[in-house]
């Protein structure tokens, strides 16, 4: 997979730019908020039609601006595909290859990418929240049906809390209501489990095995899905959707004095071990990091597997962040095979012996000049 050119028109500080070249590593080199980030994140909403950055559009579309267009030509192995995204108050709208797509989910998973910036830290020490949007964002890259039933999850999740905060104090006939959205928000809910087990499983396969050649054998990485009711490692269906409404039984009461629906995937979360013990709490500045690292070089390799290509990783400012021996690390990870493109304020911060034959672009005030 390969981004060949990009456009962008009302777009943060881009009020118009057209880059017609790339190359296998591209460097972003400018000051802070002159806008290198802003194009990496552009890359990163022609992929999931949303930011990594902001859930609210309109912080996209320039202060001035009504609408904002995004687009790419991306080469991927059964031909070139061009992608468009415009943004505007009305919501979204996205083609391929001049075709409206009916529904974003099946324009997301056209252009796949990794995005490994600083506060991708949070992953590992940060709240479960963080934890579960990464989890959503990537496995919705490789299978969007994913998206599908998060987005429908949520619909229920919402309805079904204005329910209980409705009910509290109501007679039992009232609150039969309830089994409605409990039905419904199990449907969806088993569905968005089952796919959390089964990613976590493929990342912890690359993970282990890459966080292990990065220390050098000295270290065990495990990943582990805590979900709010059932066991970890339950994949069948029936039994998921079972104890889902058991467990939906069992806390009503508590439901309807707090309003709020209290199990489910929107309260999953997920651990990292290191040699037995918890990185979250027990682990130092250093190993956060290299789980963090590990994590985001196993995304690499697993959309890999799924796809049948590599996605386009985007290093937002990481790798001055990084040791010189773990970014030698992430550096020959990518070299030769993903085409990556890397923001900094300097060369000076990167490992330049590594990067001799990298397209240099230097960004200012929204304008990029090689």
């Amino acid at each position: 997979m390969f981004v060949k050119s990009i456009s962008l028109r009302h777009y943060r500080n881009y009020e118009e730019l057209q880059l017609d070249s790339f190359g296998d590593v591209n460097l972003l080199i400018g000051q802070n908020a002159q806008g290198k980030t802003n194009l990496l994140e552009a890359i990163f909403v022609l992929a999931l039609t949303k930011s990594h950055r902001t859930s609210r559009d309109r912080e996209l579309i320039s202060f001035q601006d009504k609408s904002a267009h995004l687009s790419a030509v991306v080469e991927k192995k059964y031909g070139p595909l061009t992608l468009d995204l415009n943004l505007s108050p009305q919501g979204k709208r996205a083609k391929i290859n001049g075709l409206e797509q009916r529904k974003l989910s099946d324009f997301i998973g056209s252009l796949n990418v990794v995005m490994f910036a600083p506060e991708d830290l949070e992953i590992v020490k940060g709240t479960p929240g963080v934890r579960r949007r990464f989890l959503d964002m990537e496995i919705g890259q490789v299978q969007p049906g994913y998206l599908y039933h998060l987005q429908q999850y949520q619909k229920v999740l919402n309805q079904r809390n204005n329910l209980l905060k409705q009910l509290w104090g109501k007679d039992k006939p009232a609150q039969g209501l309830l089994e409605i959205w409990d039905q419904q928000l199990a449907e969806h809910g088993v569905k968005i489990i089952k796919k959390r087990k089964q990613f976590i499983i493929k990342l912890q396969s690359w993970a282990e095995t890459i966080h292990h050649g990065i220390t050098n054998g000295s270290e065990d990485l495990k990943l582990v899905y805590l979900p709010s009711f059932g066991e970890e490692a339950e994949e069948d269906e029936a039994y998921l959707f079972e104890q889902f409404m058991l467990k939906l039984s069992q806390l009503k009461d508590q439901e309807l004095r707090r309003g709020m629906t209290l199990a489910g995937p929107h309260r999953d979360d997920l651990a990292f071990y290191i040699n037995g013990k918890e990185v979250h709490t027990y682990g130092s500045q250093g190993q956060q990091r290299t789980t963090a690292l590990s994590l985001k070089l196993a995304e690499i390799e697993l959309i890999r597997e799924e796809i049948g290509e590599y996605p386009i990783l985007l290093l937002d400012d990481v790798l001055s962040e990084l040791d010189p021996y773990r970014q030698t690390q992430l550096i020959e990870t990518f070299q030769s095979k993903v085409q990556t493109f890397i923001t900094a304020t300097g060369i000076e911060s990167l490992n330049a012996d590594k990067l001799k034959k990298a397209s240099i672009y230097h960004v200012q005030g929204g304008q990029v000049g090689s």
